[in-house]
Formats: structure tokens, C-alpha cells, sequence
């Protein structure tokens, strides 16, 4: 009893240190769920961009398709035809991105005869709601593949497709359950989506505060709670043997870009690597970006061969 009425009414100096510590680490923790907690709402609610493009002036021929993703809504997709029969390669844009930044990608595929799709994921481009950086998004790569597999001018069993970071995630989440996926091009992809929260503290320059990056993940994990018991993606991969895949690396991002190698030494033949100095496709120079999109578009056509009739 006289230890509580010291603690409650301290009167020597070092009950009274240890209080004030104790209060200072209530204050830090509060600050730092606080912090914490607002990063998290700013990484699941990213800037969004919208894709102010014409399609009717737009070439190639680009179709408006629509598709619902379970309790998420309706997404809007564009559809740009190659030949008839041919693989359709999907196009799965990263984190604070959107469809519209990745058009001269399909455009370099579509010039070799692929369908291409892309679409905005959930709290990007015109799209409401929040990003769980993957774990949900992977419905949306499932619903687009469906739709776009039902059409009667594309082979509904060929599917590529590529992804950076958030999209890549998605894909290969959907790829290690869905057969009709037959080559990958992932780029700068993760294992969990904390890993992508983690990023997303460190580039907010907050990293360095003690505890800030397990505080952001717990919040995440607490908004994502019905995710809880979702295997990282590493667990699954043998489930892409025979599936032709390309992990791609960044040096500028090199938190990424090692998490991708590990990904890569882990997985299945048939594999390839490619490691670049920038990273990003969206804010490349143009002498980078059509490297890369020769890169990417080489990988395809020796993977999966853009066969089929012409288009009409």
C-alpha cells in the first residue's frame, strides 16, 4: 500500500524521475500511434490521378469495358484488340499510379499484335475507396481477367501480365491460383503488403523514429484484419513452375529491389532477372523508357507468342 500512495503522491526524487519517464513514454507512444496512424491513412488513401484521355482520338482502336469486382464496384477498363485469338496482356499500374501513365507500354505491345487491357485499381485514378496494396486488389486482376475472357476475339487461356510494386503484387498473388495467367513480368514486387507500408514510412523520411515502422504496420494489419492468415507470396511460388516469369529490379529502389531478388532466388524455372539503374516506368526518360518497354515486350513474345487472325 505505501508503494501505491508513492507512485500516486510520489515525494522522492527518484519515484519522481521514474514517473516523469513513464510519463514522457506514454507521450512518446501516443505520438507515435498518433503519427503513425495519420501515415497510414495517407498510404491507403493515396493522391489520386485521374486519366484525362480521349479514347475516341486515342490509337489503336481502344475499347470502353466495364466489369464488377464483387462488393468493390465497377472498374473501368480499356480494351486495345491485336490480332483475333491472340494472348491479351494485362497491365497492372503501382502504387500512386494509374492506366493512363501506361499507354506507350501498350502501345509497344500492341504494335506486336497483343490484345492489352489495363485498368485503375481501387483509390487510384477515377476510382473511390482505399488500397489494402494488394490483398483486395488481386480480386480486380481476377475480375479483369474474367471479362476480358469471356470476349469471342481473344484466346480466354493466354493471359500475360505485367505489374509494378502494388500491380505486381496483385499479379503474382493471382497468378500462383489461376492457370489462364501464362508469363509474368513483375517489377519491383513484394512479398507482404507490410513491406510496402515499411517503404511507404521511409520515403515520409520517418523511418528513423523508434518504432514508427512497426506502429504504421500494426495499424495497417488492424485495417486489413481479415487478411491476417494471407501467406506471403513466397510461400506459393512453386506454383509458377512452367510459368515463364521476369523479376525486374531497380537499384534506385533498393529496398524493393531486394526483396524481388529474394522473391527470384526462391522461384521456379523458368526464370529470368533483369536488374535496371532506374526504376519507376512512369518517370523514365524516353531513351529508358524504350528500353525497358523492349525488354518487356522481347520477354513476351519469346514466352508467349502473339499468335492468332488479324483484327477486324
Amino acid at each position: 500500500m505505501q508503494i501505491l500512495f508513492e507512485l500516486r503522491y510520489p515525494s522522492r526524487w527518484y519515484t519522481k524521475l521514474l514517473m516523469a519517464l513513464l510519463a514522457l513514454v506514454f507521450f512518446a507512444v501516443l505520438a507515435t500511434t498518433a503519427i503513425s496512424g495519420f501515415l497510414v491513412y495517407r498510404i491507403v488513401k493515396p493522391q489520386r490521378t485521374g486519366s484525362e484521355i480521349s479514347m475516341a482520338s486515342f490509337p489503336g482502336r481502344p475499347e470502353i469495358v466495364q466489369f464488377t469486382v464483387g462488393d468493390l464496384g465497377t472498374r473501368e477498363g480499356w480494351f486495345f484488340p491485336g490480332l483475333r485469338g491472340a494472348p491479351t496482356i494485362l497491365l497492372c499500374h503501382g502504387y500512386e499510379s494509374s492506366r493512363g501513365e501506361l499507354l506507350t507500354l501498350e502501345s509497344a505491345l500492341q504494335d506486336h499484335q497483343y490484345n492489352v487491357f489495363v485498368f485503375d485499381f481501387a483509390a487510384h485514378g477515377q476510382n473511390p475507396g482505399i488500397t489494402t496494396l494488394g490483398y483486395r486488389e488481386v480480386e480486380e486482376v481476377r475480375a479483369a481477367i474474367d471479362v476480358v475472357a469471356a470476349r469471342n476475339d481473344v484466346d480466354p487461356a493466354k493471359f500475360g501480365v505485367w505489374g509494378y510494386n502494388l500491380g505486381a503484387y496483385a499479379a503474382l498473388r493471382e497468378a500462383e491460383n489461376d492457370k489462364r495467367i501464362r508469363a509474368l513480368v513483375l517489377d519491383s514486387v513484394y512479398d507482404q503488403p507490410q513491406q510496402m507500408v515499411k517503404v511507404g514510412v521511409e520515403r515520409n523520411g520517418l523511418a528513423s523514429f523508434p518504432f514508427m515502422v512497426r506502429s504504421a504496420e500494426l495499424s495497417f494489419e488492424y485495417l486489413n484484419y481479415a487478411h491476417r492468415q494471407d501467406p506471403p507470396l513466397s510461400r506459393k511460388l512453386i506454383t509458377l513452375t512452367g510459368v515463364p516469369t521476369l523479376w525486374i529490379q531497380a537499384l534506385d529502389d533498393p529496398e524493393l529491389a531486394a526483396i524481388t531478388r529474394q522473391m527470384f532466388l526462391k522461384a521456379p524455372e523458368p526464370r529470368e532477372q533483369a536488374i535496371i539503374p532506374h526504376g519507376n516506368f512512369v518517370s523514365m526518360d524516353d531513351e529508358d523508357k524504350r528500353t525497358y518497354e523492349n525488354r518487356v515486350v522481347s520477354f513476351f513474345l519469346l514466352r508467349l507468342p502473339a499468335t492468332g487472325k488479324a483484327a477486324r
